[in-house]
């Protein structure tokens, strides 16, 4: 049956500089300064889109993102400093020419008119291939960056989120499709009965417009979220149409898929138009024993001081020095940071009965996402079993060390994957919402068109 016919596995390429381990930077495959290098990037990129993915995408934050409490605690750390993901991303897109760029930029420290004008010329430098990672914020360290001592606590994250959302979409939609006539002999350069003035007044944005970009090619960028709270839910039900979610058993998984789908319904849109992609931590081998060895090295090369500080980020910047290392993790009070994923860790460690140590030991390799060791084979059963029992619609791929772990990833897996018929062949689109199979929106009248 041909692939445009039948349900394909959707595919992210999750591309930190050095890899998702937590120890990548200091294994001998890995660009140690892969975040300030070019060259590291387009490579990933080319590997990603000879692998036929989806997408490339590139998380980010506006601060340094960890709880250090000195200078030699984070000179320890391998992920501090990288391209701003927008500026990478538009030079990518003349080195790439059908792979989705998709990145992060926060609802809590940027301006919807910024944010609707940098997505918009990324879908045109791109010829629409943008997506947008909505984000809200999670760390006092960023609100320090922006006049504030902390964050907005959580709700009020999220209400400010949502009238982005309208301000952001409502300026995608200044200009009509064929607004623009360049005709020259007339001397009309657009046509104004398809110019719209968004006029938007709302509780925390007074935004005029209109946007001074053409309406993206996509119509809009496809909208990316990572929500797993309440509000995070919610929102994406509203918003989003990929959903980057942390799952590691597939009962959640199914938990998690089917009350988000029906929210999507409740919303009145069509859950078929919102892809789930659940994180997949993966260390590859052509044999189990291989996978095995390569993981135990990256285990070794974890510095117990970084171990500590990446468990304490993902719990929401918590303190657990006082606490003893191969002891339990004890009950912590609830943190403004990343609820959902917060949850997760607390019900993995009950789950296995992890001490502090064996935790950060296992979130140095997935922060707390699905992690998966083994062959292509052995690999492809588990994200086939998930992606066909409504657990997912695809996966967003996280590999181990870069360039390596991206590399056999494509070299190994991906031609598994496509041996079974679950994923492309070939691209048959040119845009994201191609690949995807989401429709493109039409453009709608906002107030004060």
């Amino acid at each position: 049956m041909s692939s445009t016919h039948r349900r394909m596995m959707k595919l992210g390429a999750f591309l930190p500089a050095p890899g998702h381990h937590v120890a990548a930077w200091r294994h001998p495959d890995t660009c140690a300064d892969g975040g300030h290098s070019f060259e590291h990037y387009r490579s990933l990129a080319a590997t990603a889109e000879r692998g036929m993915f989806d997408m490339l995408f590139l998380s980010d934050s506006a601060g340094v993102r960890t709880k250090y409490r000195d200078a030699d605690e984070l000179s320890r750390q391998g992920r501090m400093v990288h391209f701003e993901p927008l500026t990478l991303l538009s030079a990518l897109a003349v080195h790439t020419s059908r792979i989705g760029l998709a990145a992060t930029a926060s609802t809590t420290y940027n301006e919807p008119f910024t944010v609707a004008r940098q997505f918009a010329s990324l879908d045109h430098l791109s010829a629409g291939r943008a997506g947008w990672n909505v984000v809200t914020s999670a760390t006092d360290a960023e609100a320090r960056n922006f006049n504030l001592e902390r964050q907005p606590e959580h709700a009020a994250r999220y209400h400010r989120a949502r009238e982005f959302m309208d301000v952001v979409t409502g300026l995608w939609d200044s200009w009509e499709d064929d607004a623009f006539r360049y005709d020259k002999e007339s001397g009309q350069f657009f046509d104004p009965e398809k110019l719209h003035v968004l006029g938007h007044r709302g509780e925390h944005f007074q935004v005029r417009g209109p946007l001074n970009v053409a309406r993206p090619p996509q119509g809009h960028p496809v909208i990316v979220q990572a929500g797993s709270s309440a509000d995070g839910q919610d929102f994406a039900a509203r918003w989003a149409e990929v959903v980057f979610t942390v799952q590691q058993t597939l009962d959640h998984a199914q938990t998690y898929y089917r009350g988000l789908k029906k929210q999507v319904a409740d919303h009145g849109r069509n859950p078929d138009d919102v892809k789930i992609l659940p994180g997949a931590f993966i260390v590859l081998g052509r044999t189990k024993a291989e996978a095995e060895d390569r993981y135990a090295e990256l285990q070794d090369l974890v510095d117990p001081v970084v171990g500590l500080g990446m468990l304490s980020y993902q719990l929401g910047m918590v303190d657990l020095s006082q606490y003893p290392l191969d002891g339990p993790l004890p009950e912590l009070p609830a943190s403004e940071g990343s609820a959902g994923k917060q949850q997760i860790i607390y019900e993995q460690a009950r789950r296995d009965g992890l001490t502090i140590r064996q935790l950060y030991l296992s979130v140095a390799a997935g922060r707390g996402h699905r992690f998966l060791l083994g062959t292509a084979e052995t690999v492809a059963d588990e994200l086939e079993d998930w992606f066909v029992n409504e657990a997912a619609d695809g996966f967003n791929i996280m590999p181990d060390c870069l360039p390596t772990g991206l590399e056999s990833i494509v070299d190994l897996l991906v031609p598994e994957l496509q041996r079974r018929g679950l994923t492309r062949t070939e691209y048959e689109g040119s845009t994201l919402r191609d690949h995807l199979g989401l429709p493109r929106p039409a453009w709608t009248a906002r107030s004060g068109s």
